[in-house]
């Protein structure tokens, strides 16, 4: 590293040469950068001779690039936007300390934000930004430093956090227990019942390959967007839908829904996760999080499958 270093030429040399290649004009770099005409002249030399070629084609009235300066000039452009994006996330986020989260709103609104009053009062350095949406983002190019998020994993640019696993098992109101089912012997479902997610649309499948269920078509019945939609709606008496750890937990203590198979539960093959760009994991704001993310988890009902999956 320190020889790699040592071989690279003087920065003020080097934008002294973006710019003027830049604008294709000694006498303009020298008036973006606030320097004299000659200083920027000289700095260009100094750049020529720390190369040891001739970077423009010194004319009357004018300067244009030589070869070599066309091959140079874009490579420094990259190295010095780079600079500049690093100083800009340094100083825009005040010191790493800002966490742009995204979750999912069924996920924020049942199980994260009526525990969020104890991260702040842990962490009121860190200022926590919350995005929500159903779908998964971008974490590489969207703007957001992590995401809380379910799936398999297989990205190689990020680096996933594991938090826990869940099972699958279909859940409805009490009500409709009671008028569809006469107990767990005569259930039988049908299409019409079946409530989708269509953002996860494989969950009625899995359960339906393992608990025996042929020619029952998976992507029948009502479909909703989120889990938060679904799962009301099967409160509401309007069919069956599928639940999982930890969106169903409160409904289950409270009465509002039902296990439709109390025996039947199916591991779902996808997992939680803490995720983030691979590097950023070293963020402060990142390792402050996750490290209270996995108290939460490790210290509720879902220490369970935290403890049993995630070390699988």
């Amino acid at each position: 590293m320190l020889l790699q270093r040592s071989r690279m030429p003087p920065l003020t040399a080097v934008r002294a040469f973006e710019a003027a290649a830049r604008h294709m004009s000694f006498k303009q770099a020298a008036t973006e950068l606030c320097v004299s005409q000659s200083a920027i002249s000289h700095q260009v030399k100094i750049l020529e001779d720390f190369l040891q070629v001739p970077l423009f084609y010194r004319k009357s009235r004018s300067v244009e690039l030589t070869p070599e300066g066309v091959l140079y000039h874009p490579m420094v452009c990259s190295a010095l936007d780079m600079i500049a994006d690093a100083t800009a996330a340094i100083k825009n986020d005040r010191g790493f300390r800002k966490l742009k989260l995204h979750v999912y709103a069924t996920f924020a609104i049942r199980w994260l934000l009526p525990r969020l009053h104890d991260f702040y009062a842990a962490h009121p350095e860190i200022e926590l930004q919350l995005y929500t949406a159903q779908n998964d983002v971008d974490l590489l190019h969207g703007g957001v430093h992590a995401s809380i998020m379910i799936g398999q994993g297989a990205s190689t640019d990020i680096y996933y956090d594991p938090l826990f696993k869940t099972e699958l098992f279909p859940v409805c109101s009490p009500a409709y227990y009671e008028a569809n089912f006469d107990g767990p012997e005569g259930i039988t479902l049908s299409e019409g019942s079946l409530i989708n997610v269509f953002m996860s649309p494989n969950d009625w499948s899995i359960w339906l390959s393992s608990s025996g269920y042929d020619g029952l078509n998976p992507e029948a019945g009502l479909q909703f967007e989120s889990y938060e939609v679904a799962l009301a709606s099967a409160t509401q008496g309007m069919g069956v839908a599928m639940g999982q750890q930890p969106y169903v937990e409160e409904d289950l203590a409270n009465g509002s829904l039902v296990e439709v198979f109390p025996n039947r539960r199916v591991q779902n093959p996808n997992m939680w996760f803490l995720a983030c760009a691979k590097g950023h994991e070293e963020r402060e704001s990142i390792k402050r999080f996750s490290a209270w993310l996995k108290a939460q988890v490790n210290g509720g009902s879902l220490a369970l499958y935290a403890q049993c999956h995630v070390t699988a």
